[in-house]
């Protein structure tokens, strides 16, 4: 029994130690990536158009934030259309103080249609008024920290392969560090951004939401709005729906151009992630116990098998948040914010099970999906 009980040790062992060198090979990997990336070659006088995209329901406090640093921005042809899903609270009025800036454009709905989610249908109704040669979407929770942030990523996509879609790395900013800081280290140990491109399978594939760039052409080409319209998840999705259509998602480091603020708080970070955290883990309940029970083995209990394990969870943590600029003590809590985020996966699950998810006053789901 003894024999067999340490035989059994020493396999989980070896596979938790696997387990995390792949994610060590994998975060270096995405790191000498983004340090590699193709530098923007010099630009003439002659820029493409640019639409803006951004949703909005209820964001009074970011569009304060965000639409000051957008229409200061030095790009030369540049228009920014705010689809106002039926917000209740201020932002009608924020938006109106910007109405002589003929650059900026308002629609406004009261609501999704059956059978869309309330974000990919304010985008698409979005590009049904785009003028510009390229979409930018982008959150209404984001900030440029640059004037000329529009031109240098734009100057970045330029210089991507033909037939890239651009992404961002952000600067992450706001409350709820304990589990928001894990959102980069799942970006960047969690897919190996060098395979995305010579990796034909979509699932090797992805992209942030909350910034993404676009040929408007390949966009209307494809409509992924209109394709995944009851999704959540519709960044992930999208991603892997354009390069299953030959459309390759690059990851671009914009920490220097951009800040998300993404919750205000532990408790908004919590109910946010919510919505999609079960989703992210497959959606359905044998997939997700699977991926629930192996983040756990990794990340929660890897310590107890093996003590020198904690060193590593520690150690990830540490590099990507002395990337994000996040200070000492958020990386020697690691263990506790895998530890929120292993009980905030199960809490998501059952909220989903139960539908009884909702994010900004509306259901997010189907119950026992």
């Amino acid at each position: 029994m003894f024999l067999e009980a340490l035989s059994h040790v020493i396999v989980l062992t070896l596979l938790l130690g696997t387990l995390h060198l792949l994610l060590w090979g994998t975060l270096l990997a995405s790191l000498q990536y983004l340090r590699r990336q193709p530098q923007p070659v010099p630009q003439a006088d002659v820029w493409p158009s640019l639409s803006v995209l951004i949703p909005a329901r209820n964001e009074a406090a970011n569009l304060r934030r965000l639409l000051p640093t957008l229409l200061r921005q030095d790009y030369p042809h540049f228009e920014v259309i705010v689809y106002d899903d039926g917000s209740d609270d201020a932002t009608p009025f924020v938006l109106e103080r910007y109405r002589f800036d003929r650059r900026l454009r308002v629609l406004r709905g009261e609501g999704p249609p059956p059978g869309w989610v309330g974000k990919v249908h304010a985008l698409y109704q979005a590009t049904r008024h785009a003028r510009g040669t390229l979409y930018l979407f982008l959150d209404a929770d984001t900030e440029l920290l640059r004037t000329d942030a529009l031109r240098h990523l734009v100057a970045r996509y330029r210089a991507l392969p033909p037939g890239s879609v651009a992404t961002a790395l952000p600067s992450l900013r706001g409350g709820g560090q304990l589990l928001v800081s894990l959102v980069p280290l799942m970006i960047l140990a969690g897919l190996p951004w060098p395979l995305v491109r010579r990796l034909p399978h979509p699932l090797v594939g992805a992209l942030n939401g909350q910034c993404w760039l676009i040929d408007a052409t390949h966009y209307h080409r494809l409509e992924p709005h209109r394709r995944h319209k009851n999704e959540v998840l519709e960044d992930v999705q999208i991603g892997r729906y354009l390069k299953k259509h030959g459309l390759v998602p690059e990851m671009l480091d914009l920490r220097r151009e951009l800040a998300v603020y993404m919750y205000p708080d532990l408790k908004a970070a919590w109910q946010g992630f919510r919505k999609n955290a079960y989703l992210l883990m497959g959606g359905r309940p044998l997939p997700f116990l699977l991926l629930w029970l192996g983040y756990g083995l990794t990340f929660v209990l890897a310590p107890l098998v093996w003590k020198p394990l904690l060193v590593s969870i520690l150690g990830l943590k540490l590099v990507v948040d002395r990337l994000l600029g996040h200070p000492l003590w958020l990386s020697l809590l690691a263990p506790l914010s895998h530890l929120l985020a292993w009980a905030l996966q199960l809490d998501s699950a059952w909220s989903h099970w139960r539908g009884r998810v909702r994010w900004k006053d509306r259901p997010v789901g189907q119950p026992g999906a």
